[in-house]
């Protein structure tokens, strides 16, 4: 069911006849999203869903392009993103990059947390960038929201894009070679390192950030080891770590950390873990209160 409107507001756009999918919001009685609404040009049918792609509802009112049969937004992106919002709201961004922003999750989130902030997302998958681009220019943020398609291994694609409060990243967690791969369009690069794992999106970082910039990372909570000397390795330092863990009980899924630059005197934290599911198999209080954070409204 539609958001129930506030005055001032303005109605969700309706979608034109497309191939895709279109989901419905799942929604309280009386829930209005917060956050800043999208403004959908009405003249660009293109996009809307084409066949074996669906739109869904992220934060707030915004919305996500996904194929249907390829990679799709997770809870890794979403407490990504929202971790990183709580550690800059202090000081709000004016300036963000999303490293390897696949079809753009944390991009999207991220500038529906700082509506004024100016958002750059890179991303190596023309596929995935495709994808981000029309979902930027669905929520009507192509004026200060781009996606760059290219390798962020490569310091071309990464110039004149200026220096960021904040840098994100949820790099892919597994080594070629240790595991099977997806078939599934999009899947294998977004889980297996084929350009690189947790040190290049370091690298990356220590390239753009701000002097007093903060790098916002995922990696599964196994890697501990190796994002502290990837970070080592790009010249930064370690400031906070948190782990996931996806149900009570069990032991931790991933980990979101943050690094800055040397000499920012803040000593590393070790925040207490995240629990996603209860015993119960239902979202815990703390994962329902960054749902909410996030506009996301907790059924």
């Amino acid at each position: 069911m539609d958001a129930v409107l506030t005055p001032g507001q303005e109605k969700p756009p309706t979608s034109p006849p497309c191939a895709g999918i279109v989901r419905p919001a799942r929604r309280p009685p009386g829930w209005v999203a917060p956050g800043p609404r999208p403004v959908t040009p009405p003249d660009r049918p293109e996009l809307w869903p084409a066949s074996g792609e669906d739109l869904c509802y992220l934060a707030g009112d915004f919305r996500i392009l996904q194929r249907v049969d390829g990679h799709r937004w997770s809870a890794d992106d979403l407490v990504t993103a929202w971790f990183a919002a709580e550690l800059t709201a202090h000081a709000p961004p004016r300036l963000t990059v999303d490293l390897g922003c696949g079809i753009g999750t944390v991009l999207l989130c991220t500038a529906w947390r700082f509506p004024d902030a100016r958002c750059v997302g890179v991303e190596a998958q023309e596929l995935s960038a495709g994808l981000a681009k029309r979902s930027v220019a669905w929520n009507g943020l192509e004026s200060r929201c781009t996606v760059r398609h290219g390798d962020m291994r490569d310091p071309a694609n990464l110039e004149g894009i200026g220096a960021p409060d904040l840098v994100t990243g949820t790099p892919p967690y597994l080594p070629p070679g240790t595991g099977i791969e997806s078939s599934r369009v999009q899947c294998g690069p977004c889980r297996f390192e084929h350009r690189g794992g947790v040190e290049v999106y370091f690298e990356a970082a220590a390239r753009l950030l701000a002097p007093e910039g903060v790098f916002v990372g995922c990696s599964a909570a196994r890697q501990r080891d190796r994002v502290h000397q990837g970070a080592e390795a790009a010249g930064l330092e370690m400031v906070t770590w948190m782990d996931a863990i996806p149900r009570e009980g069990k032991t931790a899924l991933f980990s979101v950390y943050a690094a800055r630059r040397p000499g920012s005197g803040l000593a590393f934290e070790e925040k207490p873990p995240l629990v996603i599911r209860g015993a119960d198999h239902r979202f815990t209080a703390s994962f329902n209160g960054i749902r909410r954070a996030m506009g996301i409204p907790v059924i």
